[in-house]
């Protein structure tokens, strides 16, 4: 598997939450409508990935700070029938990328 492949389509889906799932937890989702928007901007524009955050360079996990809460984010990689893991999460044809978005106590 190629990290540079599956960096460039997990920023891509990311940044824009298009082609794959995006889901948030209860906790999320019972936040106010705006701090939810701000959480939903803070993992579109993420960029603070380094070697504890990110070890294998494929952009799939974030934590940041907002309203004084502290939220995860992380992308996982099923096959497209969305039974399995993804043999090959550098190939979107063979891949589905879902995008989950948790307060980091529901962990």
């Amino acid at each position: 598997m190629n990290a540079e492949k599956i960096r460039e389509l997990n920023d891509a889906f990311r940044t824009t939450m298009t082609g794959g799932r995006v889901m948030m937890t209860a906790g999320v989702d019972a936040l106010p409508s705006d701090v939810k928007a701000m959480v939903i901007r803070k993992v579109a524009t993420f960029s603070e990935f380094n070697a504890d955050n990110d070890p294998y360079q494929e952009h799939d996990f974030g934590s940041f700070l907002v309203a004084g809460r502290k939220f995860f984010w992380k992308i996982d990689t099923y096959d497209a029938e969305m039974e399995f893991g993804s043999e090959d999460p550098g190939d979107p044809t063979k891949t589905m990328r879902v995008l989950t978005i948790m307060l980091a106590e529901e962990y």
